[in-house]
């Protein structure tokens, strides 16, 4: 749950250019001119002034707008996720309060959808391929046979995002779902190991005692 949604975090924030979430920072560009060969994603100092260019990872300002327009209108069926258009902040461009849950829809339902025709096939392919290996991880029938098939997946998909991320994308959370097929294949279906239910659970007992305590207010 964690490894998906810091996963998640790390793409939709660097993609979206979260200030102060991105992992496309001063100082990832500093790195990518010490330790890369890609002069079109140096900073560029123009007297006192340094400008970071917009890497081909990065959605324009009019397309990142356009992504959370369709946050904002989006509705889900009852008990499929929480009303994330919510948690949308149109005038920062930003997600706010987002839970396990809503990162895990995010990233196994939307990636491929918000980011479809406003990014690079290329990117938008190594994108969707990691949203369906979480998917498939979550599946609720796994075999040893396509458990192992994901398994050699995750290494190529990691090393297309090595070729289209900056060097500081690449913390130990996003080495983490090398290890995810390995305990599925140990533990089981990831459905009986999760703790979704009980996060909800403990949401509804915390509503209830609030509710209660309001009620007796007013009675008393």
């Amino acid at each position: 749950m964690q490894i998906e949604k810091n996963v998640f975090k790390n793409i939709f924030n660097t993609v979206m250019d979260v200030k102060g979430k991105t992992k496309d920072n001063i100082k990832a560009r500093l790195d990518v001119a010490l330790f890369c060969d890609c002069k079109n994603m140096e900073l560029v100092c123009d007297g006192s002034r340094v400008a970071k260019p917009r890497a081909n990872f990065v959605l324009e300002k009019n397309a990142q707008l356009l992504v959370y327009k369709w946050l904002k209108s989006l509705r889900f069926l009852d008990g499929h996720a929480s009303n994330i258009s919510r948690l949308v902040n149109m005038e920062e461009c930003r997600l706010y309060g987002m839970k396990s849950h809503d990162c895990h829809v995010f990233m196994q339902t939307l990636i491929p959808l918000a980011f479809r025709d406003l990014l690079p096939k290329g990117i938008w392919d190594a994108l969707t391929e990691i949203s369906h290996f979480f998917k498939d991880l979550c599946s609720s029938m796994l075999n040893v046979d396509y458990i192992e098939r994901l398994d050699t997946n995750i290494f190529e998909i990691l090393c297309k995002h090595e070729m289209i991320f900056s060097q500081p994308f690449f913390d130990s959370i996003v080495h983490l779902p090398i290890h995810l097929p390995f305990e599925a294949k140990v533990g089981g279906s990831v459905q009986y190991r999760w703790i979704y239910p009980f996060e909800r659970l403990n949401i509804i007992v915390a509503m209830y005692f609030i509710y209660k305590s309001i009620f007796f207010v007013f009675v008393h």
